[in-house]
């Protein structure tokens, strides 16, 4: 799994969609999207995966 966390869009949440079920979209104040929540993450991906996280910021 990759994250990338772009500093300059780091915004405050303005609305929320949860697109399936534990799957929430984060929108700005111009419904730019700006954070995935994935809730329980650990039963919907597989451990190795979840240990091979690559972290990158812009």
């Amino acid at each position: 799994m990759k994250v990338i966390i772009d500093k300059e869009a780091d915004a405050p949440i303005k609305d929320s969609e949860e697109i399936k079920p534990g799957v929430i979209l984060d929108y700005d104040d111009e419904n730019n999207l700006v954070g995935i929540e994935i809730l329980n993450i650990s039963r919907r991906v597989p451990s190795t995966v979840l240990t091979s996280v690559q972290l990158e910021t812009a």
